[in-house]
Formats: C-alpha cells, structure tokens, sequence
C-alpha cells in the first residue's frame, strides 16, 4: 500500500455518510455553489488531526498527491502536514513548502483549508520578507487567492503588526463575495482586540467603503454603544 493511499485509508475509517451530506451543504459544494463538486467523507477536524499526527513526516511527492486528492479531507490533512513541516523546516525548507503552496493555490479551494494554512505558511514566510506580495494577490481575480492574501496578515497582528492588513483591507473593500467581507471582518476584529484605535481609525477613514457584513465582524467585540454608533453610520 501506497503512503498516500495508507493516509486515505486511516481518514476513511471515520467516514460518516450523514455528516458528509451535512459539511457539502455547509462548505457550498452543490451545483451553481462557490465550492460546486467537491467531495465530503465527513471526518470531523479532530479526527483529520488524529491522521495529521501520525503522518507528519509525509514526504513532499506524497503530500502534493494528497493536496490534489478530490476528498475535501485529503485536502486538509495535506495543508496540516505542510504546516507542521513548515513551522520545523530550514529557510530553503520553508521556501519550497512555501512554493508548492502557492503552486496548488487550486487545491486550496474552500475558505477552511485557507484559514487553517495560510496565516502559518503565507504569514510567516513573508514575515522578513517583502510583503507586498500580497497586495499583489489580494489583486488577483481569483477568490481564494484573495482570501490567502487577507488571512495570512493575521500572522502579523499577532506580532503587533498592522499595516498589512489595514494595506489588504483596502485592496479588497469593493469585493463582493461574501467569504471576502468576512475575511476582511474577522482580521480587523483582530487587530481591534489588540488595537482599538487603530480599528476605529480605520473604520472612520473608510466607512462608506466597508461592506456591512466585514463592519459587523469587526465591530463584534465593541461596547454596545459604539457598534450602534458604527451601525448608524
């Protein structure tokens, strides 16, 4: 047996026919949907964690196989495995982990694999690095592109840094895909935990620009009294 079949086999122990129904219909994978056509054996994210433990060591040819898998899961153990090994790898490790990532950006195709990946490859990659590859691809016309771009600053709000993400922010107000707004949401909730003033300057300088739902995400945390007042605006 294969390694990467040798993987399958251990998520498809916990294959659940009934959550799996559930998760395609909660990760918008029917037809004319954002995820239409992928594929569900409805392991729960404990359980793919179960499977990561065991198979952190996985070679980088075997990973790339299970990062094309057709199963949603498959997809998810690989970015966990590549995220292990990047937090443990040399700088040219973390580069090609790094390179593949970017490469297989298609894999990447739904807003739980990027959130579970992206601020911990992405994020901290570009750390001491040039950033502004990533207002290159908060840019780019291809959705979860963007939302990498916008999740993997949240690297740098935990470092006290916030720039990047206000620069994202401001690339993606006009986006008009709803897993945007959110994104956009939760990173500035984010920075607000950390920076208030700097989530309300924002929000001052662009009120008009942010869509309601990213308002309601960043303002979650605020006192009653000022999320009405923003809500108002």
């Amino acid at each position: 047996m294969d390694l990467v079949q040798a993987v399958r086999s251990e998520l498809q122990v916990f294959a659940d026919p009934v959550r799996a129904g559930f998760v395609a219909g909660y990760f918008q994978a029917k037809p004319g949907q954002y995820a239409e056509g992928d594929q569900f054996w409805g392991v729960s994210n404990p359980q793919v964690r179960q499977v990561v433990r065991r198979w952190r060591t996985l070679p980088a040819d075997q990973l790339l196989l299970l990062l094309h898998d057709p199963i949603h899961e498959c997809r998810l153990t690989a970015l966990l495995i590549i995220v292990e090994q990047f937090a443990k790898a040399s700088a040219g490790g973390q580069r090609e982990l790094y390179d593949m990532y970017l490469s297989n950006i298609e894999y990447i195709n739904n807003w739980d694999l990027v959130d579970a990946s992206a601020r911990d490859i992405v994020g901290r990659y570009l750390y001491d690095k040039d950033r502004s590859r990533l207002l290159d691809m908060a840019r780019q016309p291809h959705l979860w592109t963007q939302r990498i771009a916008i999740v993997a600053t949240h690297y740098y709000i935990r470092k006290g840094e916030y720039q990047d993400t206000l620069a994202v922010s401001r690339v993606l107000l006009a986006h008009t895909h709803h897993l945007i707004h959110k994104a956009i949401g939760w990173m500035l909730r984010e920075v607000g935990k950390r920076d208030l003033d700097v989530l309300e300057e924002f929000l001052h300088e662009h009120i008009r620009e942010v869509p309601r739902t990213s308002l309601r995400y960043a303002i979650e945390r605020l006192p009653p009294s000022r999320r009405q007042y923003y809500l108002s605006l």
